[in-house]
């Protein structure tokens, strides 16, 4: 310790002096420093070293057919042309046709059963020729693809080994906290058994493109060939399949998603047994609770599933939910946000009863719902309204009329009044209304015409939000409106 102040050394070793006891508990502290951050920080190794034999890599090869190459038009070329050898190097159909292209991509997975069934996801493996499945020993399988389920991306593949293959154990992942560390451990652009770790940045993350994923946010360093490789928490247990990132480059920016590793085993589990992959169906339509909604369904803060549209002949319609009720729980789950209600809904047991809570005028409500297949044709997704609001802009600041009965049978609604004009100042303008819209209820109140609407807007109190149901050509949305003084 040369480094520190000879102030600190210099009464070392003098019991009988205070300032010197002093100095010897000041440097003792500076000393445990180091070892109490290094006690702080998680130790990797040993789970490195019990998981990497069960973590795979993997490598595809997919030939182009010959729909895939490019038409050429090759020239006649004089008898004895110098180009004539090169052109039927090059150009010959005969031996494209017969040796065709070779793409080749990578990723990752890991073995969940000794007798060689892997997991991975769908991306990696979905439209391969050949799947290579390589251990950590070198060994190479040929793997036969059982089946995957894009909603998910999760892939089954299984390989016949000659032994007992090394098998992870599965976590919790309802159980991980957001700031707990995590590992990953993949083949980033092929460098097998690369080991990478982080925390967990957010839970229940719902992406765009992948409603029945409530995915777990990370912070660890996931690149191109990571995909399929399993996430680990700090006993060693898979809590999830690497899958995603998010970035504006290509590689990695701090963002990465995975798959919680319950919903992937439920998707593999029903591959393995019946091939296929099915889902829980609800049948309607919904979208976030804004602030303004929630004060006009009285609710003290915005959480839920706002329904927008129930679908005909669906299970929500047989227990009796309709437009304008929030859910906000299922099954016993809490619904905190829109995003939250598909993959609750996707897991739920088919031709099972759910219990679904709602609040419906201003009471919140039980609601027993049997859950029927997802059909194929139909995405139970959360809605979102057209981008489109860039209004130009008198009840509400808005003038409606009549909407005929061919208008009616288009948008495959029984009532409602048409927005014609929009004042540029007024309710409907800071509420989002768009001329073209069709109002049809507000306040949970059915607006069927000009009459109705004008009874309905007459009794609305100012200065308060209410619940405006309009339809556009996207679909249904709900809208929050202020009522102004008059």
């Amino acid at each position: 310790m040369n480094y520190l102040p000879n102030i600190l050394r210099s009464d070392i070793g003098r019991p009988s002096s205070r300032p010197g006891i002093i100095r010897q508990v000041m440097l003792a502290v500076l000393i445990s420093i180091p070892l109490t951050l290094q006690a702080a920080l998680p130790d990797f190794t040993k789970i490195v070293d019990s998981a990497k034999d069960s973590v795979v890599n993997i490598s595809t090869k997919t030939r182009a057919r010959m729909s895939d190459e490019p038409e050429y038009n090759i020239p006649e070329l004089p008898e004895g042309s110098p180009f004539g050898e090169l052109f039927e190097k090059f150009f010959d159909r005969d031996e494209l046709d017969r040796r065709g292209r070779e793409a080749q991509s990578l990723g990752s997975g890991f073995i969940i059963s000794k007798d060689g069934y892997i997991l991975t996801n769908h991306h990696v493996v979905t439209g391969a020729d050949e799947v290579i499945v390589r251990m950590s020993n070198r060994k190479e399988y040929v793997a036969r693809l059982v089946g995957s389920d894009e909603a998910s991306d999760v892939a089954v593949l299984k390989v016949d080994a000659d032994e007992d293959l090394p098998v992870l154990r599965f976590g919790d992942s309802d159980k991980l906290k957001v700031g707990a560390w995590v590992l990953a451990i993949g083949s980033p652009f092929g460098f097998d058994h690369s080991v990478t770790a982080g925390i967990v940045s957010a839970k229940g993350r719902s992406l765009p493109s992948d409603n029945y994923v409530p995915f777990i946010q990370t912070d660890v360093a996931i690149n191109p060939g990571n995909s399929g490789g399993p996430l680990f928490n700090l006993d060693g247990e898979v809590i999830g399949i690497n899958s995603q990132i998010y970035s504006r480059t290509g590689g990695f920016m701090g963002l990465s998603f995975a798959i919680p590793i319950e919903m992937a085993v439920d998707v593999a589990d029903q591959i393995k047994e019946t091939g296929s992959v099915s889902r829980g169906w609800l049948g309607v339509l919904i979208q976030e609770v804004t602030r303004e909604l929630a004060e006009s369904f009285g609710m003290e803060n915005p959480h839920g599933a706002l329904v927008a549209k129930v679908l005909d002949d669906s299970p929500a319609q047989a227990a009796g939910l309709q437009v304008g009720d929030v859910i906000v729980e299922f099954n016993g789950k809490q619904v905190m946000r829109s995003s939250g209600l598909p993959p609750l809904v996707g897991r739920a047991k088919v031709g099972k009863e759910a219990q679904v809570t709602v609040i419906r005028n201003k009471q919140a409500r039980e609601i027993g719902v049997m859950i029927a297949e997802l059909p194929g044709a139909i995405t139970q997704a959360a809605y979102t309204p057209e981008e489109e609001i860039v209004l130009e802009n008198t009840a509400l600041g808005m003038r409606v009329e009549e909407l005929d009965r061919e208008a009616r049978q288009r948008l495959k609604i029984e009532g409602g009044v048409q927005v014609v004009e929009v004042d540029s100042t007024g309710p409907a303008n800071d509420a989002g209304i768009l001329k073209g819209d069709v109002i049809v209820m507000i306040d949970n109140m059915s607006v069927e015409s000009i009459g109705a609407f004008e009874t309905v807007t007459d009794g609305l109190a100012s200065g308060k939000s209410v619940a405006l149901l309009v339809q556009r050509r996207a679909g249904p949305v709900f809208l929050a409106i202020r009522p102004e003084d008059s």
